[in-house]
């Protein structure tokens, strides 16, 4: 019984990154669809939840994907919604590698850490997937989390949405230019960087002598680095007595990650990966 997985994007091009980890993943074979949306996803549901039936069902899985974690969301519960009794698939989120990313990121840095109770935590340009989930999970760890954004409405915005889906009590600041980003660090324990391509968000001078900072972990890999003076290969890298974490050294076991939670689709049909899902198997391979 071949594995299909079944790729909803909510982007119009379903995407190629998450194919191939999809592959690498154990699937043999993947079918992705764009603009998937809560309204037109249903048709698709029906037709992996009645083709197989007892144990050949759990060859059948699906993957929802996109830029947008709110769209993804969305698209996620309207799938599950679609399910009952034994008419089910198991169901993975990762919106823009959001959960694989984070969760990843996070899990390292708990890890090196011991404990992230406690600890106070900032996440720069942190209104993207990536930034919020890492917030989330920071919170989760019993870490004090200030997401940031280049406007305090955004911010708040995004922070209101993983108070609610999270439980947790995340607080936002708005830090639009340099001097802001280097004034938020200023006592915190971690700093995460989940900014865009190509922007230091943070330069070396601003966060080598500050001694409060313990962890700083940046999830862009091209150039310019969200933070200056770290390589993007950096694992746990000692600089200036704080443990440093690149993207490219964050991205080893993101994909790792992506590619076991794929497999584990196929485990059974009860599968349902979302970020708590996704970062308790990331701790595991941490």
């Amino acid at each position: 019984m071949k594995k299909l997985l079944f790729q909803f994007d909510t982007d119009s091009v379903p995407s190629v990154f998450d194919v191939v980890v999809g592959y690498d993943g154990g699937a043999d074979h993947i079918t992705g669809y764009g603009n998937v949306t809560p309204e037109n996803v249903g048709a698709l549901v029906d037709g992996t939840i009645y083709t197989r039936g007892g144990s050949e069902k759990k060859s059948t899985a699906i993957f929802v994907g996109g830029g947008s974690m709110a769209a993804g969301e969305a698209v996620f519960e309207a799938v599950k919604k679609r399910f009952f009794g034994p008419f089910r698939v198991s169901v993975m989120l990762d919106s823009n590698g959001s959960n694989t990313t984070a969760a990843a990121g996070v899990a390292l840095v708990q890890k090196a850490a011991g404990s992230l109770e406690g600890k106070k935590a900032v996440v720069l340009a942190g209104t993207g997937p990536v930034g919020m989930r890492s917030a989330a999970l920071l919170a989760q760890e019993g870490a004090t989390v200030i997401l940031c954004g280049r406007s305090l409405d955004k911010a708040q915005a995004a922070a209101d949405q993983i108070n609610k889906r999270f439980n947790v009590q995340i607080s936002a600041a708005a830090t639009p230019d340099a001097a802001s980003r280097a004034a938020i660090v200023k006592g915190q324990n971690l700093v995460f960087s989940a900014g865009a391509i190509g922007i230091e968000l943070l330069s070396e001078a601003d966060w080598k002598d500050e001694a409060s900072i313990e962890f700083v972990a940046d999830y862009n890999a091209q150039p310019p680095l969200g933070f200056g003076g770290i390589d993007a290969m950096d694992k746990g890298k000692e600089r200036h007595g704080k443990k440093v974490f690149g993207a490219l050294g964050i991205g080893g076991l993101k994909l790792k990650l992506h590619r076991a939670c794929v497999g584990q689709l196929f485990d059974s049909t009860e599968q349902v990966l979302d970020a708590e899902e996704i970062y308790a198997l990331a701790k595991k391979m941490a």
